[in-house]
Parts: C-alpha cells; sequence; structure tokens
C-alpha cells in the first residue's frame, strides 16, 4: 500500500511528502509549528492563545493531510508540549503525526518572563529530553534539536556527542541543530552526521540561504525552514494598523521589521505575495511558504496555526508550484523596495 493510499483509508487528505535529509522519515512539504500556542505569559510568547482552539488547529491541519509537528521545551515553557499531546491523545496511534522538539534552553520556574538560558551541558540535555517526552506522552521522539548554540561554556562537540548517544540509545529517531551556522555544522558533522537543521527563512529573512543551506545540500543535510511568512508579515493579512495593536506580551511588538521603514517594505513585498498568490488560486501566505519551498535542498517549512482557520489558509502551500516568473516577480519587489536580506534568487534558477 503507497503512503497516499495510506493517507486516504485514515480518512486524510494525501499530500506529497519529501524525505528529511538521510533519515527514513517522509515528511509533508509543510509542518504544523506549535511556538504561539505555548502562550504569552514567558519571556517570547505570542500573547495569550486559546487551548481549545489550538488543539482544533493541530488535530484539523492532521485532517487535511499534515504529518508533523514542530515544538520545543521552551514554548509556553513546557505548555506547547503538554498541549501537542492532548491534541494527538485521541489520535489512533498509526495515524498520528510525526513529533520534533528541541531542547538547550533552561528557564528560571520563579521567574516566567525572564529570559531563557542556552545549556548544552550533557546532563541538562538528558533531563530536558525525559521531561520532554513525558509532557509529550511519547516513547520516543521523532526529530530531537538542540534549539540554539549553547553559552554555558559546553563546546559544541559535547552537546552534539550527547544527542548522538541519544540517537545511538534509541531514545530520539534523529538528531538536528537549530540556528547553528556553518562552522558549528562544520565541528557537528566531524564527529557524526546532522541529520537536520531548523533555520529561519523567508522572502524577508534569506540570510541562510547564502551559506548554510549550500551546506546542507552538499552534506544530504535536512532543512525545515521556520517563520516562512515571517511571524505574520507575508499573509496578505497584517497590517501598519496591526502592527500598532500588538499587545506587550507579543514579542512582535518589540520587533524592528514590525516598525518604520522596514515594515512598509515588508508589506508592499506581502502586496506582491498576494498578487502571485491570486494567480494561483490562493493565498499570500501559501505563496511566501512556497517561496521557501522552491529553493533546492529545503525539505519542509514550520507553519503556525493557533485556529483550524489559520490551517486553510495556507495549506495549498504544500501543492503550490511557483513558476520562474512568480519567482522574478518576487526577486524584483524584493530589490526594489529593499525588503530584508540575503539571496533573492536560488542560484539554480537564474534570471
Amino acid at each position: 500500500m503507497s503512503l497516499c493510499q495510506a493517507d486516504k483509508q485514515a480518512g486524510k487528505t494525501a499530500l506529497p511528502k519529501r524525505r528529511l535529509g538521510r533519515t527514513d522519515m517522509l515528511i509533508t512539504p509543510v509542518g504544523l509549528g506549535a511556538w504561539a500556542i505555548g502562550g504569552g505569559d514567558w519571556a517570547v510568547g505570542w500573547g495569550s492563545q486559546d487551548d481549545k482552539q489550538s488543539i482544533a488547529a493541530i488535530r484539523h491541519a492532521v485532517e487535511r493531510g499534515v504529518n508533523w509537528i514542530d515544538t520545543a521545551a521552551i514554548y509556553g515553557l513546557g505548555h506547547s508540549e503538554e498541549i501537542v499531546r492532548r491534541a494527538l491523545m485521541d489520535i489512533p496511534v498509526s495515524q498520528r503525526p510525526l513529533v520534533f522538539t528541541k531542547c538547550g534552553l533552561r528557564w528560571d520556574e520563579a521567574d516566567r518572563m525572564a529570559p531563557p538560558h542556552n545549556v548544552g551541558d550533557p546532563k541538562s540535555i538528558r533531563f530536558e529530553l525525559e521531561a520532554s517526552l513525558k509532557r509529550l506522552g511519547v516513547d520516543r521522539i521523532d526529530l530531537y534539536q538542540m534549539h540554539w548554540p549553547a553559552r554555558d561554556g559546553t563546546p559544541i562537540e559535547e552537546y552534539w556527542q550527547a544527542l548522538l548517544d541519544l540517537k545511538a540509545e534509541g531514545k530520539v529517531r534523529a538528531i538536528g541543530l537549530s540556528n547553528h551556522n556553518v562552522a558549528q555544522l562544520e565541528a557537528a558533522e566531524k564527529i557524526g552526521h546532522v541529520d537536520t537543521l531548523q533555520p529561519p527563512f523567508s522572502a524577508i529573512r534569506r540570510e541562510f540561504a547564502a551559506a548554510e543551506l549550500p551546506w546542507c545540500v552538499r552534506h544530504d543535510t535536512g532543512v525545515i525552514v521556520y517563520s516562512p511568512m515571517q511571524a505574520g508579515l507575508l499573509t496578505g493579512a497584517f497590517t501598519a494598523a496591526r502592527a500598532k495593536t500588538l499587545p506587550a506580551n507579543d514579542w512582535r511588538s518589540r520587533n524592528a521589521e514590525f516598525t518604520g521603514d522596514k515594515l512598509k517594505a515588508n508589506l508592499e513585498l506581502a502586496e506582491t505575495m498576494q498578487a502571485v498568490g491570486k494567480r494561483h488560486g490562493t493565498s499570500a501566505a501559501a505563496a511566501a511558504i512556497a517561496w521557501t519551498l522552491a529553493w533546492p535542498g529545503v525539505s519542509g517549512a514550520i507553519v503556525g496555526a493557533r485556529e483550524p482557520a489559520q490551517v486553510d489558509g495556507w495549506i495549498d502551500a504544500a501543492t503550490l508550484h511557483l513558476r520562474q516568473a512568480d519567482l522574478d516577480e518576487i526577486a524584483a519587489t524584493i530589490e526594489r523596495t529593499g525588503a530584508g536580506s540575503g539571496p533573492a534568487l536560488p542560484a539554480e534558477m537564474p534570471r
């Protein structure tokens, strides 16, 4: 039985799948990101969330065919992982999506709004893994990622070896790095293959395409990008008025991309995404996500949703193939407005 046939029998929409690097996992081009559903009462929250709606969004994404969820222990200080568990507990095991999570950020229970500490101590990583397994209600994590480079003095070789050991013990299926640069990837690769990299990547934030993406292609490292809609800026629904009303407990209210000339340029780029999406009979959000998926070497894009309707707004990205003319138009808008930084067009797709 093919994967598509199995999905149909399970009552799910069949979406295309891509192999995640050298792993044995085939993932849909879009995965559900669970950062925002962690809630707003922590240092980098998205404001208050409705847990029932978050659970409904996760279940709806699975019904639409999405076969992986990306979360992290730090999201809502454990709350996001708990919401993922609650969303999946009533879904038959054979139909559940893959679950990816992260380690390396520790928080202060006495001060939820304090910035987390970047910790690479192998003992801490093991402690965090056990806590995530419990919160998620699983026996093994499909992909375990180091969230950020450690700042506690632990060399990358030590924390990467800790992840390699967890993989060898069968506690995790695959291991990856998030927010690491080429030098750090090289250091890790010398002692054990880097299965995946998770970088920020959007038509606004494009630096990753200049160095880390080519490295991943050369080393057959799977890539799952986050914030392909740049935290809502490229959805076609975000406005300057909306930016002014972001609550204080929404991290975007303090981000430079959401103010002044940068915001103006970003919203012009969003208009182009809307025009491209309209030509394909879909949304600006789907076009923005499809733009990241058009780059050779990108395995999948992580997309957030806090209610079912938001999933429907971007699910088309999984099957949307932008034409060269679309990519050229987006690149021209980037060059004209000066939005973001980094390469504007895949090198493999010259003008």
